[in-house]
């Protein structure tokens, strides 16, 4: 074991003895906060109650993956669908590495999409239209007429809506292929950079002490570099929602945030940053993308409930099935 392990392991093992969750600063801004331009930090006690529980957790885990490192860095992931949780859980949990002596960075694994959000919200849906075009068209179900029904819907907004199929059989088809294409789409490498990603972990973990990281923001012209400083860097907090995708490497600890579709779709209403977020089509994305999550859930290390309760392997099984 290195000098730089052994001082991390030190104060990880230190931690464990006593560590009791910290009082947060008055100010927002002295909380890490992550590096998606744009984006704030707002905590709240449901934040709270997941990063407590989660932190304890972490600090045996990962004295044990730092002292096989030999600049005694680790990179965790925080993952799981959109509102639940994520952004604030890792704010809090790089706080209480600080707190506890250890450099954290808190990095957006949504700077790494191939294409700006308006872009990729545009991909989806012709992903989705196209591949249900050719389920009609290989079904010899296409016709004038079908066309004029469909064209209609999907100026609508309507052509991915499931109550439309009862009386349209056609419809149904064309839903049914058109969701397998998009979830030939969604959280691939076709969506998402995870090779840049994969590459800035590995330089991460090798011991690079200045790091090229990307920053994308919501149009074609917020598209930059920017040099940060890792040196004095232990633990790298990635935040993501594909963060425990099997298409890329170099996530040592990954912590997944268990949230239901219908939790994830109003927490977007809420926002409503995005168009149409509670459209049929968004609704199909958020339906996609949960069963992703929940095919790469085996791999994680940690667990919890929306309520911020820790599940064993067989409590979320059962809890994602109900």
């Amino acid at each position: 074991m290195t000098e730089q392990s052994k001082q991390v392991c030190s104060l990880l093992q230190a931690a464990q003895k006593d560590w009791k969750p910290p009082t947060l600063p008055q100010k927002a801004a002295d909380m890490p906060q992550g590096d998606m331009p744009g984006d704030a930090v707002h905590i709240s006690e449901a934040h709270r109650t997941k990063a407590d529980a989660i932190f304890p957790l972490l600090l045996p885990q990962l004295a044990e993956i730092c002292a096989r490192n030999p600049y005694g860095r680790a990179v965790i992931t925080v993952c799981g669908g959109s509102g639940s949780g994520k952004t604030g859980a890792a704010a809090l949990l790089g706080y209480y590495f600080k707190q506890i002596g250890i450099g954290s960075y808190v990095l957006s694994g949504d700077n790494y999409p191939r294409r700006y959000p308006a872009l990729n919200d545009a991909e989806r849906l012709r992903i989705f239209r196209q591949g249900g075009m050719h389920g009609l068209t290989s079904g010899a179900l296409l016709n004038p007429d079908v066309w004029q029904q469909l064209h209609t819907w999907q100026i609508e907004q309507r052509d991915a809506d499931p109550t439309l199929c009862a009386d349209v059989p056609w419809l149904a088809v064309y839903q049914a292929e058109g969701r397998k294409a998009l979830a030939g789409y969604l959280g691939t490498p076709s969506e998402q950079d995870f090779d840049e990603l994969g590459q800035t972990l590995a330089r991460f973990k090798n011991g690079i002490d200045a790091i090229w990281l990307k920053r994308m923001g919501r149009d074609d012209a917020a598209l930059w570099y920017d040099k940060v400083d890792f040196s004095q860097v232990k633990v790298l907090i990635v935040e993501w929602t594909h963060g425990n995708s099997d298409f890329y490497c170099g996530v040592d600890l990954p912590v997944f945030l268990y949230s239901t579709p219908q939790e994830t779709m109003t927490y977007r209403v809420s926002r409503a940053r995005d168009g149409a977020a509670d459209s049929p089509f968004v609704t199909m994305v958020l339906q996609i993308e949960q069963r992703l999550l929940e095919s790469q859930a085996h791999k994680a290390k940690i667990i919890l409930s929306r309520e911020g309760k820790v599940l064993s392997w067989s409590e979320y099984c059962k809890l994602a099935v109900s």
